[in-house]
């Protein structure tokens, strides 16, 4: 009867070791690799400047999810692969685990204003304070602004300080609520996209309008240099663009930009070609030989998307800028055409060029990414500013138009590859990061006190640093 008791133990122990199948996690890892092998626009950078040898990487992967024992587990071994690649625009979402037991009660509703904007996804904490107020000697602008600005004296000269904690109206919730108020939408009643669209475009203006009103006011405050934070920043959308020129001293030509070959950027830019051409229809003779210039732009990049790449051809196809196919043009360029936006992204904001004309610096650390790393980029790369502080995360361009996501087949999970690349002015991809023109050792998770510090110790040579940017100083000055 022993011997039978035993038996048993061994054979139910040897059931459960076996009842997890390994398989189907293999199945999920061998769909992210084609996904990344077809998809991911910054395969070259990562295994060329990163370095990863992706064959060696994806069969150690493997042998993980075979010993992992558990779901739990082999879920972890590929959160870590996405680690691994360490592009802040590569994610793995998982699907919503499902309830075991009965669903908690939804919280009440927000009443008003406030809880409208929290249910069109209006947050405060999508933004930060920043390190600037902790400066010594910060001295507060009035607060009536969306942009938080003060001043600071270093040795004899006054530096202006502005804070940009997220470059999208999401983190804006008070800006929100005055939309609402100011478009008289009733709060309480569904907000359809016509009315979300009618908040966001109000509160992108405010917020255009306060930045220059701010760089306005910190040059009547007599501001020799303006340094703009946008450490802990983690983006938004193309406004950043828009902000970069509010800010610049200098006319600004946007970073070139590069597309996954394929049928997701085909479709893009066959349908700007085709709104481009419907629009030189109604437009006067100069304004139809341009639009019918850039339609054939965009013919060029159907083809370019289309393309069967052979073995050698480049797998990024290049046409374009960050904000469209012009990449330059002065504010107002393009006011009252209804075409503008499709040429000129950032031309849907009413925006000033060089609210601010003196030495500028740009304070980020390694919490700083996507299109705050693009303000930085754009302004470093046209030498209007300098970087202080410590190379940005690293996620560069994203997803366009909702991407090209993968589900898995297994897991449910899905993989977000980004299909997009920005270039810059010497041909790097913007996701290895910002270098820093004046490097600090702060880091992204230091405390604000202390982030204030290692900055305030190095405003001094960041000024004498900006002033020389302006002047056409010497590279070792700059």
């Amino acid at each position: 009867m022993r011997i039978l008791v035993v038996l048993l133990f061994f054979w139910a122990s040897a059931a459960g070791a076996q009842a997890w199948d390994p398989k189907p996690w293999v199945d999920d890892l061998h769909q992210m690799r084609s996904a990344i092998d077809e998809k991911y626009a910054n395969l070259d950078w990562l295994k060329e400047e990163r370095e990863v040898d992706l064959d060696a990487l994806f069969t150690r992967v493997e042998g993980r999810l075979r010993s992992a024992g558990s779901d739990a587990a082999a879920r972890a071994v590929l959160d870590r692969l996405v680690d691994r690649i360490g592009d802040g625009h590569v994610a793995l979402n998982w699907p919503a685990a499902k309830s075991t037991g009965p669903a908690a009660p939804p919280p009440p509703p927000v009443p008003g204003a406030a809880g409208l904007c929290g249910r069109l996804g209006y947050d405060a904490r999508q933004s930060s304070p920043g390190f600037t107020p902790l400066l010594t000697g910060y001295r507060a602008l009035p607060s009536a602004n969306a942009f938080p600005a003060g001043l600071v004296s270093v040795g004899a000269k006054k530096l202006g300080l502005l804070r940009i904690g997220v470059f999208q109206p999401q983190g804006s919730p008070a800006l929100c609520e005055a939309a609402v108020s100011a478009l008289t939408i009733a709060p309480d009643k569904p907000c359809d996209e016509i009315c979300e669209d009618k908040i966001l475009t109000w509160v992108y203006r405010r917020m255009t309008s306060d930045l220059a009103v701010r760089a306005d006011q910190l040059k009547a405050a007599g501001a020799d240099a303006l340094l703009v934070d946008i450490s802990g920043n983690g983006g938004g959308s193309e406004w950043a663009e828009a902000a970069a020129r509010i800010l610049s001293p200098v006319p600004l030509r946007s970073g070139e930009r590069g597309f996954v070959r394929g049928e997701h950027w085909a479709k893009q830019w066959r349908e700007l070609a085709e709104r481009l051409r419907s629009a030189a229809k109604e437009a006067s003779p100069a304004d139809r030989a341009r639009l019918l210039a850039w339609a054939a732009e965009a013919d060029r990049g159907v083809a370019e998307a289309e393309r069967r790449c052979p073995p050698g051809c480049p797998r990024i196809a290049r046409l374009g800028y960050a904000t469209g196919l012009v990449g330059a043009a002065p504010a107002g360029s393009f006011d009252g055409k209804p075409w503008a936006v499709h040429i000129f992204s950032i031309a849907q904001f009413p925006y000033r060029d060089s609210a601010w004309k003196g030495p500028l610096i740009v304070a980020a650390d390694q919490e700083t990414w996507s299109a705050a790393e693009e303000f930085a980029a754009l302004l470093q790369d046209n030498r209007a500013a300098i970087v202080l502080g410590a190379r940005t995360g690293g996620a560069g361009c994203g997803h366009t138009w909702g991407g090209t996501p993968t589900v898995l087949t297994n897991s449910g999970a899905t993989l977000e590859l980004p299909d997009c690349v920005r270039f810059r002015a010497d041909g790097s991809n913007e996701v290895r990061g910002i270098l820093p023109d004046l490097a600090i050792p702060v880091r992204g998770n230091d405390g604000r006190a202390f982030a204030a510090h290692l900055f305030e110790a190095a405003l001094p040579a960041a000024i004498a640093k900006a002033e020389a940017l302006g002047s056409g100083g010497t590279d070792a000055e700059r």
